[in-house]
């Protein structure tokens, strides 16, 4: 697990919350090579949100690879899931999609949080996560 810089107080620099508002950008999805993780089980609920078979939809869209699986990339790096910059599989993506920006790298440091921030607009907008909600996500992300 990332190490987390702490303030002076003992406590994770982002122990009083970060502000997150999804834009639906879909710069989060693409634009530079990357990895999608997911189970098999996320894999079979996406496969029947778009009403594929499980060996269709994993032999047209997944690849197995050192860690599992993971979703295809277009030439252009962007995940094949989306389409016109939405995600046609929002409301049943992978875990790693549903906890950004919480991952633990964007964590580790104020300065991470700020350079995944650059790239995200729905950084530091929007409602504030408590630390707890924070917390949540981020171990639900490190299993």
């Amino acid at each position: 697990m990332p190490r987390i810089q702490k303030r002076d107080d003992g406590q994770p620099w982002y122990a009083d919350g970060l502000c997150f508002a999804c834009q639906g950008c879909g710069r989060c999805c693409g634009r530079s090579p990357g990895y999608v993780w997911m189970t098999k089980e996320e894999m079979a609920d996406i496969a029947r949100h778009v009403g594929m078979p499980v060996k269709e939809f994993r032999r047209t869209y997944v690849r197995r690879l050192w860690r599992g699986l993971t979703f295809k990339e277009k030439p252009n790096y962007d995940c094949v899931m989306l389409d016109g910059g939405r995600c046609l599989v929002y409301e049943v993506r992978p875990l790693q999609c549903r906890v950004w920006p919480f991952w633990p790298s964007n964590l580790t440091l104020p300065q991470a949080w700020r350079a995944a921030s650059r790239g995200c607009p729905g950084m530091d907008a929007g409602p504030r996560y408590a630390f707890e909600q924070i917390e949540a996500l981020r171990m639900e992300m490190d299993g």
